[in-house]
């Protein structure tokens, strides 16, 4: 087996599809610009190789996937997992009909498009803190801010490091649910307490816990939007 290309975002990930013609792709569902969903409708259900899906979100692909009979791995995998489903992958690519993939393909993006939208967002968030593993609802973070290459979420007195882009995260919120207010900052809508006008249709932002926050110009028509929508 040979990587033959790797993608950051999804309208990379059809570009290399189209020109590399793969026979396998990891394909992750929650991707910038363009889902993994997305992925697919662009090049193709007829023209997709064989797809191994990742999902950090378990709440559609316990119910999709396994009723459309396609693997896909849920995130944290170990070694064993990803070695499974790369067996099954060079099977079905050995046997060389995708006639049967594909119709279950055609099937998961029926169900999708028929899912409610809410749950395609992201839910939870895996932390690893202290050699444990654990899973951190989207609901109980405050705040997130950027950090290099990671973003730190803020929860209650703690926070949590995750390694990642702030446009990363954010292309996978709710944004009914999280509004982006600067480069580096993105807040949970729900602990908005208090708005105070600055300068130029700044802000700053005063959450529940204390915790003051500035929006920038930039962000302030995604702001405007939102308390417009508030009342």
């Amino acid at each position: 087996m040979k990587i033959i290309a790797e993608c950051a975002n999804g309208r990379a990930a059809v570009k290399a599809i189209q020109e590399q013609r793969p026979d396998l792709v990891l394909l992750d569902l929650q991707m910038p610009e363009l889902d993994g969903f997305g992925v697919v409708e662009a090049v193709g259900v007829e023209q997709m190789p064989v797809v191994i899906f990742i999902t950090a979100y378990d709440q559609f692909a316990l119910k999709a996937f396994e009723s459309q009979a396609l693997d896909y791995i849920l995130k944290p995998f170990d070694s064993e997992r990803f070695q499974k489903a790369l067996r099954r992958a060079e099977k079905r690519i050995e046997q060389g009909s995708l006639e049967g993939f594909n119709s279950r393909l055609i099937g998961l993006l029926e169900a999708a498009a028929n899912h409610s939208d809410s749950s395609i967002f992201l839910e939870r968030v895996v932390v690893r803190k202290s050699g444990k593993i654990f899973f951190l609802s989207v609901n109980d973070i405050d705040w997130i801010e950027a950090e290099d290459n990671y973003v730190r979420l803020h929860v209650g007195t703690e926070s949590h490091l995750v390694h990642g882009t702030l446009s990363g995260l954010e292309a996978t919120l709710d944004p009914g649910r999280f509004l982006r207010v600067h480069r580096s900052t993105i807040m949970n809508l729900s602990r908005v307490k208090e708005l105070q006008p600055m300068f130029h249709g700044e802000y700053a932002i005063l959450l529940q816990d204390g915790t003051r926050l500035t929006s920038s110009r930039s962000y302030k028509d995604k702001l405007r939007n939102f308390l417009e929508n508030a009342f």
